[in-house]
């Protein structure tokens, strides 16, 4: 078996179906499917083990969020490749095929993130994998873009954890998600440090996925949301960012981040956004550092090389649509 499917749950009982019900679909079938609940309070355990008992659960005892549910499906699996699946999706009957295509193709590819579409919008594309900026902002590149676009394989920064295939034996290397961020931006994090030690993440055009989007949260912006996404932001950028590096950096991550409180200010979520990176800056110590290596040097110069295209081609991408819009 190459393949096991984690799907973390919290709460999302009404997704299982749908979400299942596609896995059964598919044209691949060697896989294995692992729901690791989140001490769900809607009766997820009992549906899982009344509708599905052969599928595999494991029952924490509270909610630790994405990044420990995750881990512990990842450290309990024994395949080469694990998919990682938010429970408010559906896939395509080739998703599974075409993930394990795509991540077969060399033995440095850490992960591969699939195409999301918007569940109720599926002219609309939801991710074609994550990008980062050296101003700090993580980009979900192609949201709300046709989906005729993003339709060639190509090199990201980091893959989406909401519907992505990982190499099961880099997560001995690099490490696994980091449990403190709970949930919000945990994936670039993981995906970061993998470049660091020298592996790709890659897009997969053709794995297709549908996406309701904010499922467990709720809503795109919130105040929880907005003030974890916050503060770990400014964990992101400290553990992977060796020190010459923060300060080369520090002018574009600060006025980053003024730019984003300005955004959430507006939004009515800029005391949320403020609380966050604050948390953020006196707790990053106690954060562990991607400790720092020679050997790695060239993978950090052609990472700082990405976050500042990265920086540009978003600005460009941004003004465009605005002057469409007019």
């Amino acid at each position: 078996m190459k393949v096991t499917i984690v799907i973390p749950n919290y709460n999302g009982k009404h997704f299982m179906e749908p979400c299942l019900a596609s896995l059964e679909r598919q044209t691949c079938h060697d896989f294995k499917i692992l729901v690791v609940d989140n001490a769900s309070t809607d009766g997820s355990l009992e549906y899982m083990k009344e509708n599905y008992p052969d599928i595999e659960v494991i029952a924490l005892d509270k909610n630790y969020g994405f990044s420990k549910a995750v881990n512990v499906g990842i450290r309990h699996s024994r395949t080469p490749y694990v998919i990682l699946l938010n429970n408010d999706t559906t896939v395509d009957p080739h998703y599974v095929e075409e993930m394990v295509g795509a991540i077969e193709r060399s033995p440095r590819i850490f992960s591969v993130s699939s195409k999301m579409i918007q569940m109720y919008h599926p002219d609309l594309i939801d991710s074609a994998g994550d990008l980062y900026t050296v101003i700090g902002w993580g980009i979900c590149r192609g949201t709300g873009r046709p989906v005729t676009n993003y339709t060639k394989a190509d090199e990201i920064f980091t893959a989406c954890a909401g519907a992505a295939i990982y190499r099961r034996s880099a997560f001995e290397k690099i490490g696994y998600f980091d449990e403190s961020h709970f949930a919000y931006l945990e994936d670039i994090d993981v995906g970061y440090r993998a470049k660091i030690y020298g592996y790709k993440n890659m897009y997969c055009p053709t794995a297709l996925v549908y996406h309701v989007g904010s499922g467990t949260s709720g809503s795109k912006y919130n105040s929880f949301k907005v003030k974890l996404s916050a503060r770990n932001s400014v964990y992101l950028n400290y553990k992977n960012m060796p020190l010459l590096q923060l300060i080369l950096n520090l002018i574009p991550l600060v006025l980053g981040y003024l730019v984003k409180y300005a955004f959430f200010l507006k939004k009515g979520w800029g005391k949320d956004y403020k609380e966050g990176v604050t948390e953020g800056l006196k707790t990053m110590k106690a954060q562990k550092k991607v400790p720092f290596r020679l050997k790695h040097l060239l993978n950090y110069l052609m990472i700082e090389i990405e976050l500042i295209v990265h920086t540009f081609s978003y600005a460009k991408d941004w003004l465009t649509r605005k002057l469409l819009k007019r």
